[in-house]
């Protein structure tokens, strides 16, 4: 990326027409923006479509050297200097855009829709690249769904629906809160009328969620009643529990276009503590596999949009962890030389890209660095598939004593077993998360409680200290352990409920150090099931209380190195709240909490 200095005349050199009303196929007209090279044409196009305002700045927009996020007319230089005309889009019913906003559910025709106005400009050469972070990359998989006119590729960064239903929206069953205050904060950005605006500002989501537990919420009756626009597509989300017609739109369920999506080089990049992880994956997977590639997956030690950071929460991972430790001068470039590649057949040189790129967590010092954090390290691995080519699928067993092991128990041994009180949820402690403000954070936390931690009771203390935690590990590691790859927990268990929620949770069990007297129990990944679903997401079915069922809880994707003397550590646990709803354990349909047990 050059300086801001020349960043500007180039701004300045630019050709720039802004509030153009491009047509969508309902008569709506989509908010656009264009920004075109001084001299020549016609040129590529590199569109970005968001529903956070064309004219603001992005806060995806940002290097490790100059962390303040960049102007959108700022990037346009960056790709205009190359060759590129930049398009940004103001989605349906935001900002200057026409019509009503409903989350995701207008991107693909929309999406589509804008690629056909671009390839009949003049200054179109009839090819586009599209990229975006988080809602712009769901903008983009939403696009490709459709096979949009002159789609050449794509860059999604932390986002793009696999399958909302079972990532991103909801998780296992479970309804990711993060919907409900992205809905609140967007509400309140978005609000024009001063009566709606006042409202909202009187409600305090924090506080409304801290209620949840001992009062569920109501249309009509929730912090987003003064806008039921976003009222009623939360509640829809949350209500809507089955797998059917609802989670298998376009702009939500690549997963069920895949044979059909757009035959584009794609990149698919996200974070182990982004929610779009497990998407990445997928994406990666499915559209190579229905020979829609190129595809390349790059996955980070990073929260959502975070590439430019060496850590997450309280974890050091250095600075090779960085996209610009590693990957390239900058995410700039590294967006650029995709583009070039596969838009302009320009190549940058090397030996070609890898089809795989991963950051292995771990390996690092442990100790506490000047910024508080934990030193744990990290070093990144290149391969032309994942899995990784070298995979050994290894199981360990849970034992009658709360050990993990390698060999199968013996018989004998009391079952294992705790509750779940829906008054008292499990807190989140970091994760796979992100627009969780000001209820949660993402990132790697030592899983401890104390003051600051969202719904936490006194006494404080470590997760696994609580009666509602079930927690296991291995014995210390007599050698290094490297894993990387997908995570099932296959349990054998009954409940005194009709239904139940399990929450998994990997840890890298750190052992006492002068730094962390008590250890260090950093989380890896999670995954959770709501019982209900755990034989079909389409045709739930309550259990029976004392019957024994095979359930499977699927855990995001990890790698991480575990140095001799830790232990490897699985919590489980009937919530992860505000993380996920809190199910009420009695049955009752999704979204209500009206006779918890």
């Amino acid at each position: 990326m050059q300086g801001r200095e020349r960043i500007s005349e180039n701004v300045l050199a630019m050709r720039v027409e802004r509030d153009i009303m491009v047509p969508a196929r309902d008569g709506v007209h989509l908010a656009t923006d264009v920004y075109l090279p001084a001299e020549g044409g016609p040129f590529p196009v590199v569109l970005e479509r968001t529903p956070y305002d064309k004219a603001a700045p992005s806060r995806s927009e940002i290097t490790a050297a100059d962390p303040a996020p960049r102007s959108r007319a700022a990037v346009a230089a960056y790709f205009a200097e190359a060759g590129y005309a930049v398009v940004y889009q103001d989605c349906r019913g935001r900002y200057r855009s026409e019509g009503s906003f409903t989350k995701y559910l207008s991107e693909a025709a929309d999406g589509y829709d804008t690629c056909a106005w671009l390839v009949r400009q003049p200054w179109c050469n009839g090819r586009t690249a599209t990229m975006g972070l988080s809602y712009a990359a769901h903008a983009q998989m939403a696009a490709g769904c459709l096979d949009a006119p002159g789609l050449a590729a794509q860059f999604l960064d932390c986002g793009g629906f696999s399958n909302a239903y079972r990532s991103g929206i909801r998780n296992g069953g479970a309804f990711d809160l993060k919907q409900a205050t992205w809905a609140y904060r967007n509400a309140l950005a978005d609000a024009k009328e001063p009566a709606v605006r006042a409202a909202l500002q009187r409600e305090d989501i924090a506080a409304r969620i801290m209620r949840l537990p001992q009062q569920g919420w109501r249309r009509g009756a929730s912090p987003l009643a003064a806008a039921p626009e976003y009222e009623d597509y939360l509640f829809e989300q949350w209500s809507h529990g089955r797998f059917d017609a609802f989670w298998q739109q376009a702009g939500i369920y690549a997963e069920g276009y895949y044979d059909r999506y757009a035959r584009v080089p794609s990149v698919h990049l996200s974070g182990w503590y982004d929610p779009y992880a497990r998407t990445a994956v997928e994406n990666y997977l499915g559209l190579d596999a229905a020979g829609r590639g190129p595809t390349r997956l790059i996955l980070g030690p990073w929260t959502h949009g975070d590439r430019s950071l060496s850590h997450a929460g309280e974890v050091e991972f250095g600075p090779a962890a960085r996209v610009d430790g590693n990957l390239a001068a900058d995410f700039f470039e590294l967006r650029r030389r995709w583009f070039d590649r596969w838009v302009k057949g320009i190549h940058h040189g090397g030996a070609g890209e890898p089809a795989v790129r991963v950051f292995v967590m771990g390996g690092g010092s442990g100790r506490r660095n000047a910024d508080g954090r934990i030193e744990h390290g990290g070093f990144w691995r290149e391969a032309d598939a994942w899995p990784l080519p070298q995979t050994e699928w290894t199981r360990f067993y849970l034992q009658p004593d709360r050990s993990l092991a390698a060999a199968p128990p013996g018989d004998g041994g009391a079952p294992l077993g705790f509750t779940a009180d829906p008054h008292n949820p499990v807190p989140t402690i970091g994760g796979a998360l992100s627009s969780g403000e000001p209820v949660m954070r993402a990132g790697a936390y030592d899983q401890s409680t104390g003051p600051g931690t969202f719904g936490a009771k006194p006494p404080y203390g470590p997760l696994a200290g609580r009666a509602d935690v079930l927690s296991l590990a291995t014995a210390p590691l007599e050698q290094d352990v490297e894993i990387a790859g997908s995570i099932e927990l296959r349990l054998w268990l009954a409940s005194d409920a009709p239904d139940a929620d399990l929450h998994a949770k990997l840890i890298d069990q750190y052992p006492p150090s002068r730094d962390h007297p008590d250890g260090f129990a950093m989380n890896l990944c999670e995954g959770v099931l709501r019982l209900r679903y755990r034989d079909s997401w389409s045709d739930p079915a309550l259990m029976t209380p004392g019957a024994v069922y095979a359930v499977t809880v699927s855990l995001f994707p990890v790698a991480n190195l575990f140095r001799r003397g830790h232990r490897l550590r699985l919590d489980i646990a009937g919530s992860n709240f505000p993380h996920f709803d809190i199910n009420p354990n009695s049955g009752e349909p999704e979204g209500s909490f009206e006779r918890p047990r």
